[in-house]
């Protein structure tokens, strides 16, 4: 009787246990799947997933940056928690990280579609992105879906395969591959190398990436702008929507969003097919004989935006003269360049000195309030149009309402200097103010481009030296073994005599 009650009871605390047990873990799974403002709060970061990609995250010189990241780190100080970013390469992983609950949300420059509203919820936009078809320059450009050709493929489950679906539904011919491996960067690649023909990209995306691959021509947009948001789970909990829609009110009503569109596109938006080409034409001939001096003397600001600033001003070349009286690599006027030490400025090496030293100063003579980089852009600006129209602009932006010490609302006033009804109450008086505009936005292009070209050529000699590694690990495994030699066996007595001798 006694072992009756025993096992009876022992088995009442095996099925106590399983239950609290179920209890415990189902509460650990419903924490894990319901996000919640108050849960982010609590345990101090925010998760946000996004996708790898220029326009998304990355990692570059300077450690995280992307737009995505930058925005989701305004929203992580907003909350005052901190920010954790779970990067995938795949939009099906990062939709799967969502639905399990490994991301609060997901801030990956996605599309507001018919079929992601059935599933999720958005905040508010923050950008609008139309979808471009795009084809290799040199071959016949489609104008429209009928004209397709070839091998049309894209990103699997992307907005262009929703788009694509739509279109199908009246077009039997169309057809496409879908490809979960390849991101929008490899698909263009893919192109140049002629293994597809065409790929759809999205408008910011191709911006960006034809800074690289000039070669990438649009067809026809395929696709017209569509609103681009943050999507958040629809678990019934809105409290991090809510938080969302609160923030981008607030960065959208305090310019911090204007500027961070400015730092990423601002200057992307217009493209030169010829000046492209030509100037990674310069990269690859001409920069290689100026690079230690960009190098050496570019040290405090950087010498990929140092040897930007020269090309923009004499394309590399030391004999360059301008009608106005500049001359050399930095194109410095004659009192420029006898304040700062400059003998010869034809001289290479004198002048990237010069300009190098010129712009140090023309940085350091900004409003310690400007941040970066706006603080480059604007002595950037002083370096082409001189400080006193620079704040002429600021004051004419600070008049109108607009914060002078942002780059994105300077720029738009800059050419109001050539009207007269602004001028006239200026200090330094009538300025080309379109001109310095101009001469940033093409520099930020070309620097853009050295640091993605540079980018590329250190993963080349890392991969480089990576093979070379492991070829030397590999002989190494494929070498004989030395021979062992076994010596003859000694007679006991001998061996004795031999140890007594010593």
């Amino acid at each position: 009787m006694k072992h009756v009650l025993f096992n009876i009871l022992k088995n009442n605390v095996f099925l106590v246990i399983a239950i609290f047990l179920s209890v415990m873990l189902q509460a650990c799974q419903t924490e894990q799947q319901g996000a919640s403002l108050a849960k982010i709060k609590s345990r101090g970061y925010v998760n946000v997933g996004t996708l790898y990609g220029p326009t998304s995250y990355y990692v570059g010189a300077q450690g995280d940056t992307g737009f995505e990241y930058e925005l989701a780190k305004k929203y992580a100080d907003h909350l005052g928690v901190k920010l954790k970013i779970s990067a995938s390469y795949s939009l099906n992983d990062l939709f799967e990280q969502l639905e399990s609950g490994e991301v609060d949300f997901l801030a990956a420059g996605l599309v507001v579609t018919d079929k992601r509203l059935a599933k999720y919820k958005f905040a508010p936009s923050y950008n609008d992105i139309s979808q471009k078809l795009v084809f290799k320059q040199g071959k016949v450009r489609p104008r429209k879906i009928s004209d397709l050709d070839g091998k049309l493929m894209v990103t699997a489950n992307s907005s262009h395969v929703e788009n694509l679906e739509r279109l199908a539904a009246s077009d039997a011919n169309l057809s496409w591959q879908e490809n979960d491996e390849l991101d929008s960067e490899e698909l263009l690649l893919q192109i140049l190398e002629e293994e597809i023909d065409y790929t759809i990209v999205d408008s910011n995306t191709l911006a960006v990436s034809r800074r690289y691959y000039p070669e990438i021509s649009i067809g026809f947009t395929i696709k017209e702008a569509e609103p681009m948001a943050w999507l958040v789970a629809d678990n019934g909990d809105d409290s991090i929507l809510a938080s969302l829609i609160e923030f981008f009110g607030q960065v959208h009503h305090n310019g911090t969003l204007l500027a961070l569109d400015d730092k990423y596109y601002g200057h992307v938006e217009q493209f030169n097919y010829v000046d492209t080409r030509l100037f990674i034409k310069a990269v690859e001939d001409k920069l290689p004989r100026y690079r230690n001096l960009f190098e050496k003397y570019g040290q405090e600001i950087d010498w990929k935006l140092l040897a930007a600033i020269s090309y923009q001003e004499s394309h590399w070349n030391p004999r360059a003269r301008s009608h106005t009286g500049v001359r050399g690599m930095m194109m410095l006027t004659l009192p420029t360049a006898r304040q700062m030490g400059i003998k010869s400025r034809i001289d290479a090496e004198q002048s990237i000195r010069g300009g190098a030293k010129y712009f140090k100063q023309m940085i350091d003579r900004m409003p310690a309030r400007v941040p970066y980089p706006d603080r480059l852009w604007f002595a950037l600006a002083s370096y082409n149009v001189g400080l006193g129209h620079l704040n002429d602009a600021r004051k004419i932006t600070r008049q109108q309402g607009g914060d002078p010490d942002r780059w994105v609302e300077v720029k738009e006033r800059l050419p109001l200097l050539k009207q007269k009804k602004y001028y006239k109450k200026t200090k330094y008086g009538y300025a080309r103010g379109d001109e310095p505009v101009n001469y940033v936005e093409n520099i930020r292009r070309y620097y853009d481009t050295l640091n993605w070209m540079d980018n590329k050529q250190q993963e080349l000699e890392q991969q480089k030296l990576e093979q070379l590694e492991l070829e030397r690990q590999q002989q190494q495994e494929q070498q004989p073994l030395p021979p062992i030699i076994i010596e003859p066996e000694q007679e006991v007595g001998e061996a004795q005599e031999l140890v007594i001798g010593s």
